[in-house]
């Protein structure tokens, strides 16, 4: 073990790291939910609310290779901060946007901003943090995503219902990202104290263009980057899933919503303990068993459609998903992080979330085709069977790229 990783202390990262993704993601968090609304008060029909919606990550699907350029190439810090002015940009348009094609301009700009804030967090991490620690540190920084993402939606809820409008919400937004800027020019960078520590010596790589490295790694982003893109899947559709599924056995709204909120403090409180696994014990032992309890869950669910109770089934199979989703958290940003290595990940770090976001955005569309032709309990069974795919995937293939633990490239 290196003197540099033995130097290494949590405190380093903790506020200069996670503070700023928190309040970014509290502002997402509360502006996410309001763009149907927006949308409908503009007067576009509910399929173009759910297009309008969509463009989110559209918007990500975008950024995610010129993120990679952009983070290798000015830096992480600035990079956030270019970022945190094409948000607000969006924010801006969208609060003012006279139709839907223009509301859709925006909130894709809001999740481009997005792409590049989250990826330019990660690239600092997997450069700073030393391998022992990194699943932790991810892991970490996952669950402050989703602690930003639970949060968001409550403080919107009580602008709103203070204020009695959505209006106040963009300020809302606005101010948060002005906080992040602040938090990122005032505290210490975590970029310019420890990668100077931490690769002292060490010659200085220059930036790799993102497309020669999809082409030079193009054999462990179809092989490894396929099992990711199982678990990026699994757990996309299961958020557009269940609550359709509880709308399909008459759970009502409140009670829905109470379901899934213990669901998702289940998958934060979680986190942390899933890198510790991680990293004591390698990337396996919270990919495999967690994917196949997910695809297990999955089809218990189907098979419960018809059941006297399906509503006892639901709560069950709920809790068990975000029980075996907490447990994986940050999972496929360590793997990404392993791959990528920590001179310049950024290009393989937009490679790796290129590949990962299109199957967040595929599998939902996917399980909704399903849906249609079959029914819910046919969506449900073969999201089963692409986890227990994925479960088999990433066993096959992580020991083969990543080693026991999780190894820099």
């Amino acid at each position: 073990m290196s003197t540099r990783d033995d130097d290494f202390r949590w405190r380093s990262i903790v506020v200069p790291a996670l503070l700023p993704t928190l309040l970014f993601t509290s502002a997402e968090g509360a502006i996410i939910p309001l763009i149907p609304a927006l949308a409908d008060e503009i007067g576009a029909s509910l399929a173009v609310a759910g297009l309008v919606a969509a463009m989110m990550l559209v918007g990500q699907l975008i950024a995610d290779v010129p993120a990679g350029w952009i983070v290798s190439r000015l830096g992480e810090r600035t990079s956030m901060l270019g970022a945190l002015v094409v948000g607000a940009a969006g924010l801006a348009l969208a609060a003012f946007a006279p139709s839907a094609v223009v509301l859709g301009l925006a909130v894709g700009l809001i999740g481009m901003a997005a792409a590049v804030f989250a990826l330019a967090r990660h690239s600092l991490v997997t450069a700073v943090v030393p391998q022992r620690f990194r699943a932790r540190a991810l892991s970490t920084l996952g669950g402050s995503y989703r602690l930003g993402l639970v949060v968001g939606p409550f403080l919107s809820a009580s602008i709103i219902t203070i204020t009695g409008g959505i209006s106040a919400v963009f300020w809302f937004c606005l101010i948060m990202l002005v906080l992040v800027a602040a938090s990122l020019i005032l505290l210490p960078d975590p970029e310019g104290v420890l990668r100077v520590r931490d690769l002292e010596g060490e010659p200085h790589a220059a930036p790799l263009d993102v497309f020669r490295t999809i082409h030079a790694r193009r054999g462990v982003l179809a092989r490894l980057g396929s099992a990711g893109l199982t678990v990026s899947a699994v757990r996309a559709t299961r958020q557009v899933l269940l609550p359709v599924w509880a709308v399909s056995i008459g759970v009502g709204d409140a009670r829905t919503a109470l379901i899934i909120g213990v669901a998702a403090v289940i998958d934060f409180l979680l986190f942390y303990p899933g890198g510790w696994l991680m990293d004591r014990f390698g990337r396996l032992v919270t990919a495999v068993p967690p994917m196949l309890a997910m695809g297990l869950a999955f089809i218990v669910l189907a098979v419960t459609a018809e059941a006297g109770d399906p509503v006892a089934w639901f709560i069950g199979v709920t809790l068990a998903l975000a029980f075996a989703n907490g447990l994986s958290a940050g999972l496929l940003m360590t793997m990404g992080s392993d791959l990528a290595g920590r001179r310049n990940p950024a290009p393989f770090l937009g490679a790796w979330r290129l590949v990962l976001d299109s199957g967040r955005a595929g599998a939902p569309l996917l399980s909704s085709a399903v849906t249609a032709a079959f029914g819910i309990a046919a969506a449900s069974a073969v999201l089963g069977v692409i986890a227990i795919i994925g479960a088999g995937l990433l066993a096959w293939f992580i020991p083969r790229h990543l080693g026991a633990q999780g190894d820099d490239a």
